[in-house]
């Protein structure tokens, strides 16, 4: 009797947690925190449920709009929106790329609704917002990469709210200069592109993005934007980084003229996503704080449950005067 044939290789996948069918744990180490755990005391958050978040849930929903808050399941969505600040995220809810730590849908975008500007717009000034954060999914099948978009959004709040900052928060438009020259052209008062991760775990994490390609493009922002355009950016902690890998992330994004910094824990969505290696505690998060103030950044928040959008109205404010006065001087 002839022996069987070996088994065949796994086939590579999709997966977000085994990004190219690789083996993670030889990035992340074996040690890892299980989905179902307790999770310490200071990530408990009260559940959103006031006045203020009940309307602008009626709002957006009564507009089919999609939100970060809502699609990535932000655990800061009750105090953000009771704030009056809201992120929407435009170019549709499905994302042609698949971070392993991001809860937004992949797959293939059907279609764009070229009316979602004014929409958007609409929302913000019915909604009374003093800042907007405006996201998308990462759009590569587009000729522009989504860049229009942004375009027409910040057009129309400046038109239906001109009292209401606009902060943009972009993909990388793959290290493209001409759609990102777009987009910094209409002056937002803020251009946020988040490098997420330490350069390390990008094969597991980012897979099709570059560190060095996101500096570039906040590099490039911050020099088209003449003085008139403040930059941020953010990453997350808790995927097996060290401190002296996060302080040199730290390092280059400031070599790369980034302004406003934030950081925060990773929380791992579902089990398909990468799993936590551990638990960064608040007192490591204020230590980092003050090291990346250290390193000139003009505002930085980090803390467990700070996300790229927590409290934006406040840290970038004194941000952007600033650039304001300089630029005038």
């Amino acid at each position: 009797m002839s022996e069987s044939s070996p088994s065949p290789a796994p086939a590579p996948t999709r997966s977000r947690a085994n990004p190219g069918g690789m083996d993670v744990s030889r990035v992340l180490g074996g040690d890892v925190r299980p989905l179902r755990e307790r999770k310490p005391p200071w990530f408990k958050v009260r559940a959103p449920g006031g006045p203020r978040y009940r309307e602008l849930h009626r709002l957006i929903s009564s507009e089919n709009l999609h939100t970060v808050c809502q699609e990535a399941a932000c655990p800061n969505v009750g105090e953000c929106w009771e704030r009056g600040t809201a992120t929407f995220m435009i170019l549709g809810d499905t994302c042609t790329r698949r971070c392993g730590f991001c809860n937004v849908k992949t797959g293939k975008p059907t279609w764009n609704d070229p009316l979602e500007p004014a929409r958007v717009a609409r929302s913000v000034a019915r909604m009374g917002l003093g800042h907007a954060v405006i996201t998308s999914v990462d759009r590569d099948d587009l000729p522009d990469l989504g860049a229009s978009a942004f375009v027409g959004v910040i057009r129309q709040i400046r038109a239906q709210a001109p009292g209401c900052r606009v902060e943009v928060l972009t993909p990388d438009f793959r290290g493209q200069e001409m759609p990102l020259a777009r987009v910094v052209a209409e002056r937002p008062d803020v251009f946020n592109h988040n490098v997420e991760v330490v350069p390390r775990l990008y094969p597991v994490a980012r897979r099709g993005s570059e560190f060095l390609r996101s500096c570039r493009v906040l590099a490039n922002a911050l020099a088209m934007g003449q003085g008139e355009v403040v930059t941020k950016s953010g990453l997350m902690v808790g995927l097996g980084e060290t401190r002296d890998e996060v302080l040199e992330a730290f390092a280059l994004l400031r070599e790369h003229g980034v302004q406003v910094l934030t950081v925060g824990q990773y929380l791992r969505p579902t089990a398909r996503h990468l799993p936590v290696v551990r638990y960064w505690h608040p007192d490591e998060f204020r230590a980092l704080e003050e090291a990346a103030y250290g390193l000139g950044f003009e505002h930085v928040a980090a803390g467990p449950l700070v996300r790229s959008s927590y409290h934006a109205d406040e840290h970038v404010g004194g941000s952007a005067r600033r650039a304001a006065a300089g630029a005038s001087a």
